[in-house]
């Protein structure tokens, strides 16, 4: 893979099901080099095993439904630098309607029991803010006052003058005829409407953030999750509400009622209307222990909310990774983090659990009707495809679609390879190494994943695809502070960051170095974003075995992160405590004074959960104590660069890294310059 095949890389959405059960509808989505942007449309896969076909031809179609009924199929469609709107197209096929225009675009939508209404969520802004008044542009708007801790969001920008609200609007007759506007003679004492678009009717206005708002079995009501406590803004709890669908009363808080602290997600109604199902995660007493606290399941009867039960083992088991789908009668469908892969669970309200889909790969969608669950999902070989659950197939799934394959034509892709080494104490450190082709010997290259309550996985990853098919193998593993190994693991370096965690990377490459004797160990980089350009960081104060490092949108200075970051009020006391001396002994940037390996540093400059001005002091501390290091800042990116910054700004991410490399460790696939050294510095200074 070079940063060029970028483009080549198809994702697939959670898929829609028909409610016949006979076909399901992805978005498939992919980086476009000419638009800059992301374009994708929606695919109809039958389950039959015929080939798949596209069904719409927009700009960016995404989030597929199928009504109910099974008469509708509604999505949201972005035009070129527009915000995604919602739109609906007969079953059968023919013109998609338009039923948004929402300024700020629409995040999520679900259908009706009865088919004939969408509830949908959008952000609203103040009268006056992001465009809404003519000739006032965002650096004229009028100022932000300030009273919350939390007040911005990265990739959102401000956030309590455009809060997330819910909406309902009713189906329009999809075959009628289409709206003209009026013009001449006629439109003269018109009334304004709205480009005949149906009305769509605010259903809530706190101030609070609306999330994953659901119809009841019976569509009389509405379910979300929102903070509406009195103490919202000093702890991380979330609550299930329930509001009449016409607005009217009070929401009906449906959780933390027998004194638990939980951030509630994912409501859903059993078709029955009997039980309600929730995610959630135990923040204890303090509302605010969000460390390493795996996501369970939750059912509690309508009729007394406050029994509710607990479903799942959370020590074991983290339902991260995806939402809760309705399965048939009145069970559920949950996604379980299992060692690098993500599993496909069906529970119900007995408190039975069993997997229905597991083994190298992560499930990353899941849909069921009349019988039939299918599945969305990423392994080693594919970015994305669609699966029937089948037992009597291999692994349980039956493939449908093969979207990677011009991707691995083109680009090729080179294998996982599963392994477990020991840490210094002996603790089994569990991770993947991809081997570049050739005999070797390989420099290599210690990737660190962020969160850190995070984990690589079985999933295709292009770094990894990148880095190996430039000549480098590439070392991931998931230390003690991720995600997929149980809570012990995740919470052991709690107020302990850079102990553990870095005993374990180092004992992963040690004992991969061991294993492998086609790699290089005096040719050695380490790497890593986020949290990763944390333990980078630290790693490069602590080890000098590293030829060069790259540190990127790192959490380097706990202290400044407080006020800086968008969660630093609360993440950084939760991780590294709250004694300046003990902080200081867990901080990078307090121990810069003893790195002497060459480190480039990688930031965005509208990053807001790592702030820009992590980078720049880190960045400034190397070069003055004459570091060799170079620092890359992205205008208009913010923390997800790597994942979902603009197409040519990813591949331009790419081949920086690898000039890195390639001045620090160059291979015959990606030379260093010759007419410089190894480690000189730039011919002249630049920005």
């Amino acid at each position: 893979m070079k940063p060029s095949d970028l483009d080549l890389l198809n994702s697939v959405s959670e898929p829609a099901l028909s409610p016949d059960g006979t076909r399901a509808v992805v978005s498939v989505q992919r980086p476009d080099f000419a638009a800059d942007a992301y374009v994708g449309q929606l695919w109809s896969v039958a389950l039959d095993g015929s080939a798949p076909r596209r069904l719409t031809r927009g700009f960016s179609d995404s989030s597929p439904q199928f009504s109910p009924d099974g008469s509708t199929l509604a999505f949201l469609r972005s035009a070129p630098g527009g915000r995604p709107q919602l739109y609906a197209v007969s079953a059968d096929g023919g013109e998609p309607v338009q039923l948004t225009d929402r300024h700020l675009g629409v995040s999520w939508f679900r259908f009706s029991p009865d088919s004939s209404r969408i509830v949908f969520s959008s952000r609203e802004p103040e009268k006056g803010r992001y465009g809404t008044l003519d000739g006032v542009s965002g650096g004229a708007e009028d100022p932000r006052l300030v009273t919350t801790l939390n007040y911005r969001m990265n990739g959102a920008g401000y956030t309590r003058d455009k809060f997330v609200q819910a909406f309902i609007l009713t189906l329009p007759d999809l075959a009628a005829e289409p709206f003209v506007t009026p013009v001449g003679r006629a439109a003269e004492g018109a009334e304004k409407k709205s480009g005949g678009l149906p009305e769509s009717v605010k259903l809530t206005s706190w101030e609070a953030d609306v999330q994953n708002p659901v119809f009841s079995a019976d569509g009389s009501s509405v379910l979300f999750t929102a903070a509406l406590h009195e103490d919202a803004d000093t702890d991380l709890v979330t609550d299930v509400y329930e509001l009449r669908a016409d607005g009217t009363g009070e929401p009906h808080r449906l959780t933390n009622l027998a004194g638990s602290r939980l951030t509630a997600s994912s409501p859903l109604q059993s078709s029955d209307g009997r039980w309600l199902y929730y995610l959630g995660q135990d923040l204890s007493e303090t509302g605010l222990d969000f460390v390493a606290r795996n996501t369970a399941l939750f059912a509690a009867p309508m009729a007394d909310p406050s029994a509710a039960v607990r479903l799942t083992e959370p020590e074991t088991t983290d339902l991260a990774g995806g939402g809760i789908v309705p399965a048939d009668g009145t069970d559920v469908l949950v996604f379980n983090l299992d060692r690098g892969g993500c599993e496909l669970l069906r529970a119900g309200h007995s408190g039975e659990v069993r997997a229905l889909v597991s083994g190298p790969r992560v499930v990353t969608g899941a849909a069921c009707a009349s019988g039939t669950v299918v599945v969305t999902f990423t392994d080693p070989q594919t970015a994305g495809d669609v699966a029937v659950v089948d037992p009597s197939a291999p692994d349980s799934l039956r493939v449908l679609t093969d979207f990677s394959a011009g991707f691995r034509e083109q680009a090729g892709v080179l294998d996982l390879h599963e392994e477990t080494h020991p840490s210094a104490d002996g603790y089994p450190v569990h991770g993947w190494v991809v081997l570049p082709e050739g005999e070797g010997p390989h420099p290599v290259l210690l990737n660190i994943h962020g969160g850190p309550f995070s984990q690589y996985g079985w999933g295709l990853f292009d770094e990894a695809q990148a880095y190996a098919s430039a000549g480098y193998a590439v070392l991931m593993c998931n230390p003690r502070g991720s995600s997929g190994y149980g809570q012990e693991h995740g919470r052991a370096i709690k107020e302990a960051m850079g102990t553990l965690d870095l005993q374990d990377v180092l004992g992963f490459l040690e004992g991969a170095l061991e294993a492998h004797p086609e790699l290089d160990a005096g040719r050695l980089g380490v790497m890593g974003g986020s949290y990763g350009g944390y333990l980078t960081a630290w790693t490069i104060s602590q080890d000098h075995r590293f030829t060069a490092a790259i540190v990127e949108r790192g959490f380097l200075d706990p202290l400044s992160f407080i006020g800086s970051s968008d969660i630093g009020w609360f993440f950084s006391a939760a991780y590294t405590g709250s004694d300046p001396g003990h902080v200081l002994s867990q901080s990078p940037f307090a121990q810069v004074d003893k790195v002497r390996t060459p480190a480039m540093v990688i930031h965005s400059e509208e990053d807001l959960r790592c702030p820009v001005e992590q980078a720049q002091r880190y960045y400034t501390a190397l070069k003055l104590q004459g570091v060799p290091t170079e620092m890359l800042l992205f205008p208009g990116e913010n923390h997800e660069l790597s994942r979902a910054g603009t197409p040519w700004h990813r591949r331009q991410r790419f081949e920086h890294i690898l000039r890195w490399w390639a001045r620090w460790l160059p291979t015959k696939a990606n030379p260093g310059d010759e007419s410089a050294g190894a480690g000189s510095e730039p011919a002249a200074a630049r920005a």
